[in-house]
């Protein structure tokens, strides 16, 4: 009955550890709203209109909130662990023969030994990954050190469900080349998500069945 329990139990949360399918149209990563943009200031006369001002010399580069920067993504990550560990113990003890009226049992074994146990463990992991493309996103907010705040999303649409890429950081003005473009190397607090949805993204998951057999609890 316990392990019937156990077993119920353990099913309920890996199902509430089921992930949400995510879909395009994040308000998070959508572009800025128009109304949240300043709005120009009226024409005064003034040949000079402040709202609609832009640097000269600044070869269109993003500065204000609702820009577009183009980041080019030059994400690549390799990692190798190994692990190896031994360990042994074993015990004994020599005991001294009783006597018993002056007369000493020699016949008692005098020594006793312990239990052995041995241990030894070894694992490998290599991780290599890799990201190449570019994507688009807008300026949602300039902080006060002139820090761009950027994020935006990127979906396509396949004949075997979607690819989507997601993305968000901040970004130093400087940084930003001439043709307004922006290695992610160079992307600080990044948030990088690429997957897919569809048949092809989901023959990659592991189904809840097979996760519970592996989890811990079946060890």
């Amino acid at each position: 009955m316990l392990k019937l329990i156990l077993i119920i139990c353990s099913l309920s949360l890996l199902v509430g550890c089921v992930q949400k399918t995510v879909k395009p149209d994040d308000p998070y990563y959508a572009p800025v709203a128009s109304q949240n943009l300043q709005r120009p200031q009226p024409v005064t006369g003034s040949i000079v209109n402040l709202a609609m001002r832009r640097d000269l010399y600044g070869n269109g580069r993003a500065s204000q909130v609702g820009d577009i920067i183009s980041i080019t993504l030059n994400e690549s990550t390799s990692a190798s662990k190994n692990a190896k560990t031994t360990a042994d113990k074993s015990s004994s003890t020599v005991l001294t023969p009783p006597k018993v009226f002056g007369r000493t049992l020699d016949r008692f074994d005098t020594s006793i030994t312990g239990p052995t146990t041995a241990f030894e463990g070894e694992g490998k992991s290599d991780i290599s990954n890799s990201l190449n493309g570019s994507i688009s996103v807008t300026v949602h907010e300039v902080l006060p050190n002139g820090i761009l705040v950027v994020r935006g999303e990127k979906w396509l649409n396949l004949n075997q469900g979607d690819e989507y890429i997601q993305i968000s950081g901040l970004v130093r003005p400087q940084d930003i080349a001439a043709d307004n473009t922006i290695s992610s190397e160079k992307l600080a607090d990044a948030r990088i998500s690429y997957s897919g949805t569809g048949q092809v993204s989901d023959t990659n998951v592991m189904g809840f069945m097979a996760k519970f057999f592996l989890s811990a609890l079946m060890l």
